[in-house]
């Protein structure tokens, strides 16, 4: 099988794993080697309720013995679709009521980008350096870090890149901004949280000149950070919610959310403003309104900060310079990328199985599942203690 992965899919990078997996449940990946790997990935933040969570994939065969795909988004109502929809407008504070669904948080974010342009009537977007939003043509025009762009320019024209936390930058904001985009917390950079009110700060710039504050919780989003969204944790809500990732519970969604005034200029003027064929997939939503639920449900948003507490107690050596971070996603810094690879492979090889991050490979990813609990947040602690020692 990795042979044939290597010749016949299309690769990312010139050092993929191939890893062969077998199977995956709870907090771990089983592969045909035999063994079993602890995850403190989840898929690179999907699977919130760790692999194959029974709740998920109960959802995913009901739904699959009614109805697959039935309708292009948006014609028919459908049970699952609906039901996800109103749970997440119930979930959220106002002004966000509406939700389309599409297939991935790429997807949601260029759909974001048109809501924003098409309810202002304005052209100007402001982004942030060092942001990551994903590898559409949209999404990749206002992602932050050239070396991951250059390649495919022209890229959308417009965009004004401004820096994270620094207020002074603000001015670069002004009536001719349709929106901006931002992280709540900044992911590839290395999981970047805001200073104390700046996101305060930046959504009362907006209002004063009448730009819309997008947000990305692609990678926060549905209680990674002990909240059900990011944003939670710092006095705002914003114009245009956008989620992905974790809100599948191990299947491709994304979403943007808003207020009806403002997502209902997508119907007209001209009609089908964002249109997607499998967005809304029954499918799909089953399994993400299954997630949803057992995470308002089960408490297990309320064990975030705890768990973080544990991994910063635990992660403490002389080659860890600091952990950036919130709840569960941490980023730690190893001072270089090329040890940060080293030890993921020999994590990986005491089954542990850790990440980097996008743009700043010096910092080890740790996104485990909301489930991992204590005694497993305590033995892959060890694991990554003890490459440290050896290496």
């Amino acid at each position: 099988m990795q042979k044939d992965f290597f010749i016949y899919q299309a690769q990312t990078t010139k050092f993929a794993a191939g890893f062969e997996v077998e199977k995956a449940e709870g907090s771990y990946i089983y592969g045909t080697d035999g063994k079993k790997y602890l995850d403190f990935v989840a898929g690179v933040s999907a699977n919130t309720l760790g692999h194959s969570h029974p709740k998920v994939v109960s959802a995913i065969k009901e739904q699959a013995d009614r109805y697959l795909h039935v309708m292009v988004y948006g014609e028919y109502a459908q049970e699952k679709p609906v039901m996800l929809c109103q749970l997440l407008a119930e979930a959220t504070p106002e002004p966000l009521e509406v939700t389309y669904l599409v297939n991935s948080g790429a997807e949601a974010i260029d759909g974001s980008l048109k809501l924003a342009k098409r309810y202002t009537g304005r052209e100007e977007i402001v982004s942030f350096k060092n942001s990551y939003h994903g590898n559409t043509h949209g999404a990749l025009s206002v992602s932050g870090n050239e070396y991951h762009k250059r390649e495919f320019r022209p890229l959308l024209p417009m965009v004004t890149f401004i820096e994270f936390n620094n207020e002074n930058e603000f001015e670069k904001i002004t009536e001719k901004t349709a929106c901006v985009i931002l992280e709540t917390i900044q992911g590839a950079a290395g999981f970047l949280v805001p200073d104390e009110d700046y996101l305060i700060k930046l959504k009362k710039r907006c209002e004063e000149v009448g730009a819309l504050l997008i947000l990305d919780e692609i990678q926060p989003g549905f209680g990674r950070t002990g909240k059900l969204f990011s944003f939670e944790h710092f006095g705002i809500v914003p114009d245009i919610l956008v989620m992905g990732k974790g809100m599948g519970g191990g299947v491709p969604v994304g979403a943007f959310m808003s207020s009806r005034e403002i997502m209902e200029t997508l119907s007209h003027s001209p009609k089908l403003g964002h249109i997607t064929t499998f967005g809304g997939n029954p499918l799909i939503a089953a399994a993400s309104y299954a997630t949803l639920k057992e995470v308002l449900d089960s408490g297990l948003m309320d064990e975030a900060a705890e768990k973080e507490k544990l991994f910063r107690k635990l992660l403490v050596h002389p080659k860890i310079k600091n952990i950036n971070g919130k709840g569960l996603m941490l980023a730690v810094n190893l001072g270089s990328p090329e040890y940060t690879l080293e030890v993921a492979r020999k994590c990986m090889e005491r089954g542990l199985i850790v990440f980097w991050q996008l743009y700043r490979n010096e910092y080890l990813r740790i996104s485990p599942p909301l489930t991992l609990s204590m005694d497993e947040i305590k033995e892959g602690c060890q694991i990554i203690l003890d490459v440290l020692n050896e290496n």
